[in-house]
């Protein structure tokens, strides 16, 4: 039953990457990697928010550890993609892969912390 929680929790993950990262491109192009950058800070957001509350409340189900953290944060972010966007962009705008790059990671952190703020609402 593990396999099924993964596996659920994995094609709605993928899903929502799809589609959050069409709808980012279509809107506001490729010049910079918005889709994934966005993906990327939602996804640290959510594992925050998750692992924190999931790690206070031991009574919950395991299938959540499963099926969020594990299968839907692991399908919907995008970190091989986002490697492979900055050497892109390193190879004629280096400016670019550099904000890419630090945005990112000091964002994502960010996002992990407010992730873990926001858990104390419902713990």
């Amino acid at each position: 039953m593990r396999f099924v929680w993964v596996a659920l929790g994995g094609a709605l993950g993928s899903l929502a990457r799809y589609t959050l990262g069409a709808w980012i491109y279509d809107r506001m192009g490729t010049r910079f990697p918005y889709g994934t950058f966005v993906i990327n800070i939602t996804g640290c957001f959510i594992i925050g928010l998750v692992l924190s509350i999931l790690d206070a409340r031991a009574e919950l189900p395991s299938a959540w550890r499963l099926a969020v953290p594990v299968g839907f944060v692991g399908a919907y972010t995008t970190f091989s993609t986002f490697e492979f966007e900055t050497w892109r962009a390193a190879q004629d705008r280096p400016a670019i892969a550099l904000l890419y790059v630090g945005s990112s990671v000091i964002l994502g952190y960010f996002a992990v912390y407010l992730g873990i703020q926001a858990s104390k609402i419902f713990v």
